[in-house]
């Protein structure tokens, strides 16, 4: 029999088991909204855990419901911004790319949902054992951060170590064809950011959203260039996934100069994400770009994710 709802539809009320990424920057109020209007549920790109970007998406989703997502070696940095979201009554908190236990008590206690993204069988065990209540399994074909296992590989692996917690899968998932694939494989429901990305709802300059229409998977790349230009200190094993261009193509290999120039780097790449100028500035997309062809309203979107019911696991 074919499922269109199962456990994660059950455990956050959603008819479908299709959550937007929380892509820093870009998964705002309006989109997470759109989203979760549309049968999912949105997640806010908390990302770098910044005050004011956050509190200020965060309404911007109104009486909809939805959840947020943080980058969580960043959230350490600062741990009281949590329960300014948490007191939002989230449906659900997204941690990725560090250790979520610390955060899981307060969480909990909210009764939001606990979400771990993971990149090895070792994190989602220990995602696991700290607590949380559904997986994402993301692979390297995802855009913006993430580590070096690929999606079709990884998702069954999660399932097979820990049967009993649901798990999405996250990397490169752009259509209907891409959820019925993961699903065979064990998957629960599926994260989606890039797809999402093209639609007028969310926010990016317009340039950066034209350049998802203009490049194909093999024009993106994983690197850390876009990190020094940002100055920010990721961990490794993380890089990101962004479309190439003449910064990539001048840094990528050549990391050492880059360190060296790195404040004079940072000045410009600063100006060139403000001026909306792709050459510099880092578009990050995942590897499904190729059958990306318009921006359309997110409604559309997720229509078309569901235009055929998926078998989803549990």
């Amino acid at each position: 029999m074919t499922k269109t709802r199962n456990s994660v539809c059950t455990l956050l009320d959603i008819e479908h088991p299709i959550l937007l990424a929380p892509m820093a920057g870009v998964s705002g109020g309006a989109l997470a909204a759109a989203v979760s209007t549309a049968g999912g549920l949105g997640l806010i790109g908390g990302g770098y855990a910044m005050d004011d970007w956050v509190m200020q998406e965060v309404p911007a989703a109104g009486n909809t419901r939805t959840g947020i997502g943080f980058i969580t070696w960043r959230l350490a940095q600062n741990p009281a911004l949590l329960d300014r979201v948490l007191a939002h009554n989230p449906v659900a908190v997204m941690l990725s790319f560090g250790d979520p236990a610390p955060f899981v008590p307060a969480i909990r206690k909210s009764g939001a949902k606990i979400i771990c993204q993971v990149q090895t069988v070792a994190h989602a065990r220990h995602a696991a054992k700290a607590g949380a209540d559904i997986l994402v399994a993301q692979g390297s074909e995802a855009g913006g951060h993430g580590g070096s296992r690929g999606l079709f590989s990884l998702l069954p692996a999660i399932r097979d170590a820990l049967p009993d917690i649901p798990v999405l899968a996250a990397g490169g998932l752009t259509d209907n064809a891409d959820l019925q694939a993961a699903a065979a494989l064990g998957a629960s429901g599926a994260l989606i950011g890039t797809r999402f990305f093209a639609s007028p709802e969310a926010l990016g300059h317009p340039h950066a959203k034209q350049a998802l229409i203009d490049n194909g998977g093999d024009d993106t790349l994983r690197t850390t260039v876009f990190d020094v230009a940002r100055d920010l200190d990721w961990p490794a094993p993380y890089t990101v996934r962004a479309i190439r261009n003449d910064f990539t193509r001048k840094w990528h290999g050549n990391e050492a100069s880059l360190d060296a120039e790195k404040a004079d780097v940072v000045a410009g790449y600063t100006q060139s994400v403000q001026h909306g100028d792709t050459r510099i500035m880092g578009v990050f997309a995942g590897e499904g770009l190729d059958r990306i062809h318009s921006i359309k309203p997110t409604a559309d979107i997720f229509k078309s994710l569901v235009s055929t019911p998926v078998n989803w696991a549990r």
